[in-house]
């Protein structure tokens, strides 16, 4: 059924103030992502359709309010009879859904196409003025970095926030009245999977960074080359500063292949002592070589490991965190002194190596935010004798080499998830001589209880109790704050509650810090 347009031309809706009235746009998913998706659009003219399979009473509600429609995804997996009626000119996707779902395999198929909410965003971005945009990804450390990179422009006197995978949508961000100098967008691996690297679309980030690579999102990508491509179209277009991580080669390598605009510099970081064009450590100081006058002779003094340690930043995978939120801060301008008071206020969030409890000289650490390997490998080397609590859904992800690794570190091991019978096979094989646990209980409000009592159990003075997962959450929890969240409670009920006074600072290895 071929209707007329009554909008600009696909390719040229490339700005707030072009005609997208009646452009016919069928939207995938009704979270947060997605009604702010459905909200833009409608706010332009468009006739929107949202398919969902879980949205809330409250959303469909709002949704109709505002004058989009509403269709529930089919169970059996076929294209709802309201999209095809509807015959889209583009779908909007939200993060999450596989390249292979239905709907996406029937819009490709007649050659409709797909955006994430990041083109939309990009695309819509002049709305009140153009902000300036900074990328970061990686697997694992990207919303410390955002939130970092957030407070140094701030610091500087920058209006900048974090959106994107973090904070309020960005499509939220495009639309908010006064406006923003700079945006510090956050990407998953799901998002730049549906960023295009050239055309239209195409993002020409100020500066961009991806942190590390890992095994992650295996079973989404179908395989270790796609997750890796994905993430190195953070890079594409880049017009200032491109900052990858010495320390991983193949964030070294997606630079060198990435497509970026003239002028644009690469920026390695690093634990080490940096080289020209490098940010690292020289002792205790925080040494920038890449943004200064003359980066063969000279150097930037930005912090020092002391002053991290007041902010919770001094523990290795932290460490590699500030400095890839120094190094874009400073690729676009921030000056040292703002640097150092930035790092001197910053706060680290919820989860991310949070100290919960501290009782009969046990250390108590809410590490949930650690979904993958990668993430559970940086929290394990920041202590010497850990009781870990580990497992949840997989993704695909085998443990067997972390397991393997940090054996000599575990005083025991603490398995939760639905899918514990991997995890446990793996200590089997790969660390027979560490006592293992099992939380066998399928009920949400028990796990963590029945996780406290036996790593209380099992944990001697001066161990901690690291909540590591190695894992995602959904399988027992709503996500992986709730998954803290309930720990940390536990951990206090099971301590006899703690005063703040009372809960103390991660601790790294006697031997001070080492790279993650």
């Amino acid at each position: 059924m071929d209707l007329p347009l009554s909008h600009a031309p696909l390719h040229e809706l490339t700005s707030w103030h072009a005609d997208w009235s009646g452009l016919r746009v069928a939207v995938l998913g009704l979270g947060v992502t997605g009604f702010s998706v459905a909200d833009t659009l409608v706010e332009q003219g468009c006739d929107v359709l949202v398919v969902a399979a879980n949205a809330t009473a409250e959303r469909r509600e709002l949704l109709d309010v505002i004058g989009g429609r509403f269709v529930a995804e089919p169970a059996d997996g076929t294209v709802p009879q309201a999209v095809v009626d509807l015959d889209p000119e583009l779908v909007v996707v939200s993060p999450g859904y596989r390249p292979d779902h239905p709907i996406l395999a029937w819009a490709a198929g007649r050659g409709v196409p797909i955006w994430g909410d990041i083109e939309l965003a990009w695309r819509l971005r002049d709305k009140v003025r153009v902000a300036d945009w900074i990328t970061v990804t990686g697997t694992n450390g990207k919303t410390t970095t955002s939130q970092l990179t957030e407070h140094l422009l701030r610091e500087a006197g920058r209006r900048a926030v974090a959106v994107g995978n973090i904070g309020i949508p960005v499509l939220d961000a495009i639309r908010e009245p006064d406006g923003f100098d700079v945006l510090v967008v956050e990407l998953s691996s799901f998002q730049l999977h549906w960023i295009a690297s050239t055309g239209p679309g195409a993002l020409h980030p100020l500066a961009s960074a991806c942190l590390n690579i890992a095994d992650d999102h295996l079973d989404w990508h179908g395989g270790r080359d796609a997750y890796a491509a994905a993430k190195g179209v953070v890079y594409a277009n880049t017009r200032v500063a491109c900052v990858y991580n010495r320390a991983d080669p193949q964030t070294r390598r997606l630079v060198e292949e990435a497509d970026v605009e003239e002028g644009c510099i690469a920026v390695g970081f690093g634990l080490d002592s940096p080289g020209p064009g490098d940010l690292g450590l020289v002792e205790d100081l925080v040494v920038d070589r890449a943004c200064v006058a003359d980066r063969h002779r000279t150097a930037a003094e930005l912090t020092t490991h002391g002053e991290l340690e007041v902010s919770g930043l001094a523990t290795p995978h932290m460490l590699q965190n500030v400095l890839a939120a120094v190094a874009l801060a400073r690729a676009v301008g921030v000056g040292a002194d703002a640097v150092r008071s930035g790092v001197r206020t910053f706060r680290v969030d919820h989860h991310r190596t949070e100290p919960v409890a501290f009782a009969d000289e046990v250390l108590w650490i809410d590490d949930s935010k650690a979904t993958n390997p990668h993430a559970a490998d940086a929290a394990l080397r920041a202590f010497d004798s850990v009781v870990w609590i580990v497992g949840g859904l997989l993704k695909g992800v085998d443990l067997g080499p972390l397991i393997a690794q940090h054996a000599g570190r575990l005083r025991a091991a603490i398995v939760i998830g639905t899918d514990r019978q991997p995890v446990v096979e793996s200590f089997a094989r790969h660390a027979p001589t560490v006592p293992v646990f099992e939380v066998d209980t399928a009920e949400t409000e028990a796990v963590m209880p029945e996780a406290v009592r036996l790593a209380a159990t099992a944990a001697q003075h001066g161990d901690v109790v690291l909540l590591a997962p190695a894992a995602a959450s959904m399988d027992q929890f709503i996500d992986y704050a709730d998954r803290g969240d309930r720990f940390a409670r536990a951990a206090l009920e099971a301590t006899g509650g703690a005063d703040d006074d009372d809960v103390a600072a991660p601790r790294p290895p006697a031997g001070g810090p080492a790279a993650g």
